[in-house]
């Protein structure tokens, strides 16, 4: 089912890693004509443009982009109790986790009366993605809006596609999610053109123009992203999910299956990686995909998502030269489950978020450990890092010196300028003590 990529007994550099890292045939630069036209018509036309491309692309007409108090109200009313349960146990999980992101204000005193402030502002306002395609994802909800209200922003807007089996809102689980966190700016559009009015604002919604935007979504949204990239600041360009799993003989085989199809069952083009240098267990694994593909729910689209090249067994020599595969390969999600995890931690350089153990399964990190589940794709983990406080802000100095400490420096300055030959920097300094 899954094929085999046998890399034992090679010699391989950083560069051979590279390109024999299995990927999804997936272009963002395919959809640059289409998002940029679907972008620009939403500016020149506003909450017409939505409707309309609503209408095409998520086959409903919502009544209004705006998702009023009262659907908010209704849906947090209408909300299983044991789903209210597990989102308030993830959102208490997720803050108390993203609080510790939040750098205190430090000040250094480089000399008597002159000091460095290094503070962290929060962006004022900020849009936030959830996808609603193949899945509806209130934990998408959660993880996007604690870290941005851990780190201090005061104004969230939240887009998300209409539903056609509701009418034209948004989901009611995710509109429930949203209202639990107090986030009452909610609007039904999906696609590049939800993107497009969050950079750009929507005059005839009232919607004004985010600073940041973050949040998951399909391909059209990941180049949307690209396009607006500049204008507003944005996380990453999301694209299909992915897990690697660095296994030994000590791994069991049923748990390795497990993961492996829990991530594949997302969508066609996820990724589902198995790395280990124990050909029995890729042999065991291989033998038990079958039947548990077959039990699980979405099975076509786990099958598709297994057979395709992005998903692979990867034979090595030993676990260095898995830990160099991963970090070649740069994860979204990491999964070790060896005799000793801890060992191989301080190699680990690149993925997203790593799962330790046998007991730590993504599926963990997805919804309710505590960690963010917004993370890099497609290889970004290796320049990359997750979603979290930091996202949203903005390290700044505040420089002050006093009288004495800027004199006590004054012919350094005007040393450096006039080596750069830019005189008036000096001066500007000089002048203070004519």
């Amino acid at each position: 089912m899954m094929r085999t990529l046998d890399l034992r007994g090679r010699a391989l550099s950083a560069a051979d890693l590279l390109a024999l890292v299995p990927r999804a045939a997936s272009d963002v630069g395919s959809a640059v004509d289409a998002v940029d036209a679907l972008i620009q018509d939403v500016r020149d036309r506003g909450s017409a443009a939505l409707l309309d491309q609503a209408e095409r692309f998520d086959r409903v007409r919502p009544a209004a982009v705006r998702v009023t108090a009262e659907q908010l109200r209704a849906a947090e009313a209408g909300l299983d109790p044991a789903v209210r349960a597990a989102l308030e146990e993830a959102i208490d999980r997720v803050r108390r986790t993203t609080a510790a992101q939040v750098p205190a204000p430090q000040t250094t005193e480089v000399a008597p009366g002159a000091r460095i402030v290094q503070r962290w502002q929060p962006v004022a306002r900020v849009g936030l993605y959830v996808p609603g395609g193949k899945a509806v994802y209130p934990s998408s909800v959660v993880m996007n809006v604690v870290a941005a209200q851990v780190a201090g922003v005061g104004s969230i807007a939240l887009a998300s596609p209409p539903q056609a089996a509701f009418d034209g809102s948004v989901h009611p689980t995710i509109l429930a999610a949203a209202a639990l966190l107090g986030v009452d700016e909610v609007y039904a559009m999906g696609g590049a053109g939800a993107i497009g009015a969050l950079a750009y604002g929507v005059p005839d919604l009232h919607l004004d123009p985010v600073q940041v935007i973050t949040g998951p979504g399909n391909l059209f949204v990941a180049t949307a992203k690209r396009a607006v990239k500049g204008v507003v600041g944005i996380d990453s360009e999301a694209g299909p999910t992915e897990i690697l799993i660095i296994a030994d003989a000590t791994a069991r085989p049923d748990y390795v299956v497990a993961d492996l199809i829990s991530q594949a069952e997302h969508d066609e083009l996820a990724g589902s990686v198995l790395v280990t240098d124990d050909p029995a267990l890729a042999d065991a694994v291989q033998a038990a995909l079958p039947a548990a593909v077959a039990a699980t729910h979405h099975r076509e689209r786990v099958t598709t998502a297994l057979d395709g090249p992005q998903s692979a067994v990867v034979l090595v020599d030993d676990l260095a030269q898995a830990v160099r595969f991963s970090n070649a390969y740069g994860p979204e999600h990491l999964e070790v489950q060896v005799a000793d995890p801890q060992a191989l931690l301080p190699s680990l350089e690149s993925a997203g978020a790593i799962f330790v153990g046998d007991h730590t399964p993504v599926s963990l990190g997805d919804y309710i450990a505590g960690s963010n589940h917004v993370l890099p794709t497609g290889g970004q983990a290796r320049f990359a890092s997750g979603l979290g406080a930091y996202t949203f802000l903005r390290p700044q100095q505040i420089v002050e010196y006093d009288r004495d400490a800027l004199a006590a420096v004054a012919a350094h300055v005007g040393a450096l300028s006039d080596a750069e030959q830019l005189p008036a920097h000096g001066d500007a300094v000089r002048a203070r003590f004519l």
